[in-house]
């Protein structure tokens, strides 16, 4: 005998079929950060990722695949990850780029992974500096504060000096999986779940 459509969970409300995988991914200690950063992204991630925390010390795996987005969201994903007691393991897939990159740096290294089709890009903060003269002014010196940030964050977990970092930043810099690797950003290319156990 088949079950109804209105016995499946996926019928249980309008997305439900979304919730219910959603779920499911939550009991299994796994938080997904698909599409652009924004604030609300980052405050579910950031709940998301305190409730798991506070279940349990078990790893946490976060899959990332991500063009980026607002660079505080980011910041405040990125601190989060560094804050909780359960070890994160970070999945870059599709491409992880500008702020996305940024939380993906928030775990050690040895904890950094993706999939062999990743693309990771990194670059400068940008603004749309709009307004009086005054107030373009310190937006100037905020992207620069921040573009001298977000390097330095580059280089502490990737290991490459700040020079070459604020160099390499000056353009968008786009890395497949493998001269992400040579870089320091990925610790390990993998395909398969298994894998994440300590090499």
């Amino acid at each position: 005998m088949f079950a109804s459509d209105a016995e499946s969970p996926a019928a249980v409300q309008p997305g439900g079929a979304s919730t219910f995988l959603e779920e499911k991914a939550f009991r299994a200690r796994t938080v997904l950060v698909f599409g652009t950063i924004t604030d609300t992204l980052a405050a579910e991630t950031v709940r998301k990722l305190l409730a798991l925390d506070a279940e349990s010390s078990a790893p946490i795996t976060m899959i990332v695949s991500s063009p980026g987005g607002h660079l505080e969201s980011g910041d405040a994903i990125h601190d989060v990850v560094r804050f909780v007691s359960s070890p994160v393991n970070m999945i870059g897939t599709g491409w992880v780029g500008s702020a996305a990159t940024h939380l993906y740096l928030g775990v050690p290294s040895e904890r950094r992974f993706c999939l062999p089709q990743t693309r990771f890009l990194i670059h400068q903060p940008s603004g749309g500096a709009g307004g009086p003269a005054s107030d373009i002014a310190i937006q100037a010196v905020e992207i620069i504060k921040a573009r001298e940030r977000i390097a330095q964050v580059i280089a502490r977990e990737t290991g490459q000096p700040l020079g070459r970092v604020l160099k390499d930043i000056e353009r968008d810099l786009w890395m497949p999986a493998e001269e992400a690797l040579s870089y320091g950003l990925v610790s390990r290319i993998i395909q398969r779940r298994a894998e994440l156990a300590p090499a």
